[in-house]
């Protein structure tokens, strides 16, 4: 099976480069990065511009040869609704497994944003799977834009300081923490061990969701 990840961050292509390595034998994955699209969202470009320019880079993963096209960011991942009916490659989006099981938990979820684009897709997305299997759920958002400005700075320190207070905090009004971009996984065990709630990241749930895919083929 040939995959092929479309990024909108640049530290995370090496990231999941590695991760296809370890976890994905027998894979034969490509990466294609377009940071402009997260970062014109974020400029407040309007929508339908940035979707189409997402659609573009999921047509050039399918006439690359993509057996399974993959986007890695929360914030587009409207357009990829927009793209499947196009292709006959199934698209997956980073974070339906994630909301999947955040909406098998079900109750009160606390959405952990940095990325103010990524409030609306998460929600929406979280809803549409809580829709599917006919449960009901309660979505709290709290977004740490100081944070996505400080990573992007190169301040992990100050980023990872701003979204475990955060965090915590939400976590005390909900039943389980989402954290909507893949950027904010590695804080998943330190926010589980304090807030003993159930804290749901995108790149484990992902990944598996591949292997299950690569064992059917």
């Amino acid at each position: 099976m040939r995959i092929g990840f479309i990024h909108t961050v640049g530290f995370l292509v090496e990231s999941f480069r590695q991760r296809a390595i370890a976890e994905l034998q027998g894979a034969d994955c490509f990466h294609i990065l377009n940071e402009s699209l997260l970062q014109d969202l974020l400029r407040g470009a309007p929508k339908a511009l940035v979707w189409r320019r997402v659609v573009a880079q999921i047509v050039l993963a399918a006439e690359a040869g993509a057996d399974l096209i993959v986007d890695t960011c929360s914030s587009t991942s409207p357009a990829v609704d927009l793209a499947r009916p196009l292709l006959q490659q199934p698209v997956l989006k980073i974070d339906d497994p994630m909301m999947a099981e955040a909406a098998r938990i079900g109750g009160c979820i606390g959405l952990v944003c940095t990325a103010t684009s990524t409030v609306e897709p998460s929600s929406a997305l979280l809803a549409a799977h809580a829709a599917a299997l006919g449960k009901q759920v309660t979505v709290v958002p709290c977004i740490e834009a100081e944070a996505y400005t400080a990573l992007m700075a190169g301040d992990r320190e100050r980023h990872d300081s701003l979204v475990l207070a955060a965090a915590r905090r939400l976590a005390a009004e909900t039943d389980a923490l989402v954290l909507a971009q893949a950027s904010l996984a590695r804080l998943q065990a330190p926010l589980h061990e304090a807030s003993g709630k159930p804290v749901l990241a995108s790149p484990d749930l992902l990944m598996a969701e591949i292997r299950a895919r690569l064992a059917r083929a």
